[in-house]
């Protein structure tokens, strides 16, 4: 189909407009290939006049009178032998079982292609165009029509004979009749008309544009889009004509319908036939150009174009000139345009040539893709429509692309590509491989070789990984981080990195390589003694990964010298695997990695570590004395005695106040603050924190001569000693450093806690007085009785059965009630009664507060 389309398309003796057409980026629209078989047998000897085109098969006409009827490929199934002239028009109803037939001497035969019955008849004038009814098979009245000087009707009578009507006359030859439904279009010399033959009523009369032109030579070309849009081509004029229904109101004596002319435009060359695509039209040009040696004009190549009708101009969509044979001879008349509904097959007939015009496949598409390189765009409409491809497959497409990749040297691509296009094609996969080994070019596909499920055979991957480690450490030490260790023979490839390294030993790259390789063949020990050489941040997390925590209890000092931090919390977090005792075993000789190591354990814990706590006084002190005050603070583990003696030995005053404070001893503390530090705020501050009057005696005595610390004291001891045993005991004449603002702020403070006192005083009141105030209240209340209610005393009822007698009953404020005579005489208070049962308590709620009688 492609070399054909290109003869079509593209003649050997066109240069310039041809090379035009093959550099353009526009994808054509139809694929063209002739029509062959035994169609160019039949052409050899005669030449085509006419041909009608039904979807099952085609019926062809020729100058030399005979109808040939041929399948969609060209081959003859039947020969019809019908006048010694030339055929003018073949006719076949919807069906295609009858068919019509006129010659131009005159004779028109309509007959059943299976039946041969029908009409034969002899005219004595050429008969130019005949048409059958589209339904003439089913029709009772079998009608059809044919054009020579007149356009007359035939139809069958009841009687079945012939009976002939003149539907028009007067206006010259009938040059073309298509019929659609029960409209009949037809032109003659002066335009074209149309006939209702439901209502027996002409209903248009479209007048052609160009009268200069002969009609003969120019013959009309009409085409119905539907049942009810025809399409006119007369000249260079087009015109889309549309039959609607009139009014009722406005028919009076006109037709029932008319018609409108919808779009008309003129075109650049003379139209020889016409056909629908969807809402676009099929339009076949006769094309007349210039010559360079004669001033005449030559035939040229037809055109097919389709164009887009606009109401008052059209849009070229796509142009092809084809190259019929014999186009130098042919005419405007010698061109006709066929078209098969059922499919979108175009035929253009010429007297030596056939070419049937398709729109063109998704396998057309593709082919054109891939002529104009434009491989990515193929590959992706390939995967999109693989279903409905043909001849195309995927996976050779891609391998065009790759191909194509590799030749224009774009060797990254083109691997890429590998990824999509091989799938799991081991065999393909491996070929890609060595030819990208024979170019130069492994490094380029190494990243993208399979390495899932399908995977090469090792010798493919040890190919690459060699290739590498000749030329580029890094980007091997990659693939050994990206590939999986089982991809390739583990041990050939250690033994290749030994050998590199005995060549260069300090590399860190091939080291880290090595130290990776050893951990995929589970020699974590010999990783492990790189990484710590090396200094690897992930050393930790191979100690973790693989559990080496046997492995490191010899290179506790190494990982420490390395990251303090992380070695340390690994170390304290398995301490289930490594023993504090063993840790404190290997730092023994690294006194500042041991003080490290404790100082954590015990921030974790108080009491694990509490047996080298005794180490840890002299480890703090050496190292760490900041931290040295908390940890004798917190830890309840430490030997006091040792520690005072250390904290003496080097002096660490505060550390010692806090250790004989601990001991008991807080005057020689105190002293050594006020002696040592010389800071009578922290003295206070002890002082207030030993909350001792003895220690505050002393405190006075050792400031009394000493006017700052008296300054101090008068500011700070106000609320915890009272200020005038201060102020009696300073010696008269004495300076002190402001001392007015130290006794205003005494008087002050006197103040406020005078204030205080008194503001609490009113609170107190205050409470009191509503407490009491609520309690009248809930005195005050009633309280029921009734005959639920029992004595306390003797359990009888407290309500006696006859309440007509007189009793007397005695309810106490905390609810207990007793009969009155129950109840004990009121003792040396008269009028004064308490509550048996709350007789504890004295003068409560079980005051009598009501007495009944009756």
């Amino acid at each position: 189909m492609a070399e054909v389309e290109e003869q079509v398309r593209h003649p050997s003796e066109e240069t310039t407009d041809e090379s035009e057409e093959e550099d353009s980026e526009e994808e054509p629209k139809l694929k063209y290939e002739r029509l062959s078989n035994g169609m160019t047998e039949i052409l050899q000897n005669d030449a085509a006049s006419c041909m009608t085109v039904h979807d099952k098969f085609l019926a062809l006409g020729t100058h030399f009178g005979k109808v040939f009827l041929l399948d969609i490929q060209g081959n003859i199934t039947q020969k019809f032998e019908i006048s010694s002239v030339k055929i003018n028009q073949i006719s076949l109803d919807e069906s295609g079982e009858h068919v019509g037939i006129c010659s131009e001497d005159g004779k028109v035969q309509v007959f059943g292609l299976y039946t041969r019955e029908g009409f034969h008849e002899n005219f004595d004038c050429p008969i130019k165009v005949v048409a059958l009814h589209p339904q003439f098979t089913r029709s009772n009245y079998k009608q059809f029509v044919t054009g020579g000087n007149k356009l007359l009707l035939y139809e069958r009578n009841w009687l079945n004979r012939w009976k002939t009507s003149v539907l028009h006359e007067g206006e010259g030859t009938i040059t073309n009749i298509k019929w659609r439904a029960n409209l009949i279009a037809w032109a003659n010399n002066v335009g074209v008309k149309i006939y209702d033959i439901s209502t027996k009523q002409r209903i248009t009369n479209v007048l052609r544009d160009n009268v200069s032109l002969r009609p003969d030579m120019y013959p009309c070309s009409l085409c119905w889009k539907d049942n009810t849009t025809l399409i006119v081509g007369w000249g260079s004029s087009i015109k889309i004509c549309v039959v609607k229904e009139r009014n009722p109101t406005e028919m009076r004596d006109l037709p029932s319908r008319y018609v409108e002319i919808v779009s008309a435009f003129e075109t650049e060359f003379f139209i020889c036939g016409l056909a629908p695509l969807a809402d676009q039209l099929v339009t076949l040009f006769f094309v007349k150009e210039n010559s360079d040696q004669m001033d005449e004009e030559l035939c040229a190549r037809p055109r097919l174009d389709i164009i887009q009708p606009l109401p008052e101009s059209c849009e070229e969509i796509s142009s092809d000139a084809l190259t019929v044979r014999n186009f130098q001879d042919n005419e405007c008349r010698d061109y006709r345009l066929e078209h098969s509904e059922g499919e979108s097959l175009f035929y253009i007939i010429s007297p030596k040539d056939i070419v049937v015009a398709k729109e063109r496949d998704q396998d057309d598409h593709i082919d054109w893709l891939v002529q104009k390189k434009k491989y990515e765009e193929a590959l992706m409409a390939a995967e999109i429509s693989f279903k409905n491809i043909k001849r195309h497959d995927v996976q050779k497409i891609g391998m065009e692309y790759i191909n194509h990749l590799v030749n224009t040297r774009d060797y990254d691509s083109a691997a890429r590509k590998c990824q999509k296009v091989l799938g799991k094609n081991m065999e393909l996969w491996e070929n890609e491989v060595y030819r990208f080994k024979t170019i130069g070019q492994l490094k380029a596909i190494s990243q993208y070789l399979p390495r899932g499920d399908l995977r090469l055979r090792p010798a493919i991957y040890e190919m690459i990984l060699h290739e590498f480690l000749k030329t580029d450490y890094e980007g091997f030490a990659t693939l050994i981080r990206e590939w999986p260790g089982d991809l390739y023979n583990n041990m050939a490839i250690v033994q290749a990195v030994t050998d590199h390294l005995k060549r260069d030993p300090t590399n860190s790259t091939l080291l880290t390589t090595l130290a990776e390789l050893y951990t995929y063949d589970q020699r974590y020990d010999r990783a492990l003694e790189i990484y710590l050489r090396l200094r690897h941040k992930d050393v930790y997390q191979l100690i973790h990964k693989h559990n080496l925590f046997s492995s490191i209890e010899d290179k506790i000092v190494l990982l420490m010298d390395f990251d303090k931090e992380k070695a340390v919390d690994m170390l304290l977090d398995n301490e289930d695997k490594i023993s504090i005792d063993k840790v404190v075993e290997e730092l023994a000789d690294r006194p500042e990695l041991l003080h490290v190591y404790l100082h954590k354990l015990f921030k974790r814990d108080h009491h694990k570590g509490q047996k080298y706590h005794e180490r840890q006084i002299g480890l703090y002190a050496e190292y760490d004395r900041p931290n040295l005050l908390p940890f004798l603070r917190d830890s309840t583990h430490c030997p006091l005695e040792k520690a005072l003696e250390i904290c003496q030995q080097r002096n660490f005053v505060e550390e010692t106040v806090f250790l004989l404070s601990r001991m008991g001893n807080c005057r020689r503390a105190l002293q050594m603050i006020m002696e040592e530090l010389a800071d009578v705020d922290k003295a206070i501050e002890f002082a207030k924190d030993q909350d001792d009057a003895e220690l505050w005696d002393d405190l006075i005595s050792y400031s009394i001569d000493k006017p700052p610390f008296i300054t101090g004291l008068l500011n700070n001891i106000g609320t915890h000693v009272d200020p005038i045993l201060l102020i009696r005991r300073i010696k008269e004449g004495m300076e002190i450093p402001n001392l007015r603002d130290s006794l205003v702020k005494i008087l002050h403070d006197y103040n406020l806690q005078i204030l205080l006192r008194e503001g609490c005083k009113k609170i107190l009141v205050a409470d009191s007085l509503s407490l009491l105030q609520k309690m009248h209240r809930t005195q005050m209340r009633g309280v029921r009785v009734d005959e639920e209610n029992i004595c306390e005393s003797c359990h009888a009822t407290i309500l006696p059965s006859d309440m007509a007698k007189t009793f007397n009953v005695v309810v106490f404020h905390c609810r207990h009630m007793f009969h009155k005579e129950c109840l004990p005489s009121s003792g040396t208070i008269p009028g004064l009664q308490f509550c048996n049962i709350c007789s504890a308590k004295r003068r409560g709620p079980g005051s009598g507060i009501l007495e009944m009688k009756k």
